[in-house]
């Protein structure tokens, strides 16, 4: 195995069932589990993509929301790369809460990361509580990514990494490959430069990096 290749750490951040591992799920597996447990601690998963025609790996942290484990969090967003701040649209509650989410990341001086808010659950949108608007205001006062998904049907889920996220990662941190001719696959609306690899796939692939890592099933946060 080749572990040459980038690595970008990703964590997830936000009140207890707001989705934040059905998000990954979705993102990782292109799956969704009506029916999860409630995180323990902290979740891991890996996936193998290639950004700007580079091999990386990004390493994903699950959270859980609940307060009795909120005291594990610092330690895993000192080195986090990218951190992402969930709330649930249809629970006022939990995008107030989004302020006490950033102000633990504030708190370590993890200005250097990307951080992107998320709302979920946009399938409700009969339910909804909070509005775009509001969501859009607070990412832009912050400087963060802005999206709103839902990880039941799909919605945004691949745009927001392919589109926002990976471009990001890729400025940031000066990534480009061998191969300056962008390539494409799939049918998730990805923008030209990036192109998912699910880790079975990477095995077979010649050289490269991260060959045979295999998924890790994730629950809910």
């Amino acid at each position: 195995m080749n572990d040459d290749c980038p690595k970008f750490k990703i964590i997830f951040l936000g009140d207890q069932s707001v989705g934040k591992s059905s998000i990954l799920n979705r993102f990782s597996q292109d799956k969704f589990e009506p029916n999860y447990q409630a995180t323990i601690g902290l979740d891991f998963h890996s996936k193998n993509v290639m950004i700007n025609g580079a091999n990386v790996r990004l390493l994903l942290y699950d959270t859980a929301g609940q307060e009795k484990f909120k005291s594990l969090i610092p330690m895993y967003i000192r080195d986090a790369n990218v951190i992402i701040v969930v709330y649930d649209i249809t629970n006022t509650e939990s995008f107030t809460h989004t302020s006490h989410w950033v102000n633990e990341t504030k708190d370590l001086r993890r200005e250097d990361a990307i951080f992107c808010l998320v709302g979920n659950k946009i399938d409700l949108a009969d339910k909804r509580s909070v509005s775009e608007e509001k969501g859009k205001n607070f990412a832009r006062d912050n400087g963060f990514i802005f999206a709103e998904v839902s990880a039941k049907d799909g919605l945004h889920i691949q745009e927001l990494f392919n589109n926002e996220l990976f471009p990001k990662i890729a400025e940031k941190f000066k990534i480009s490959g061998d191969d300056d001719e962008n390539v494409t696959e799939g049918n998730n609306n990805q923008k030209p430069g990036v192109k998912l690899e699910d880790n079975v796939n990477s095995k077979k692939k010649k050289g490269g990096c991260c060959k045979g890592k295999k998924n890790l099933d994730l629950q809910d946060g």
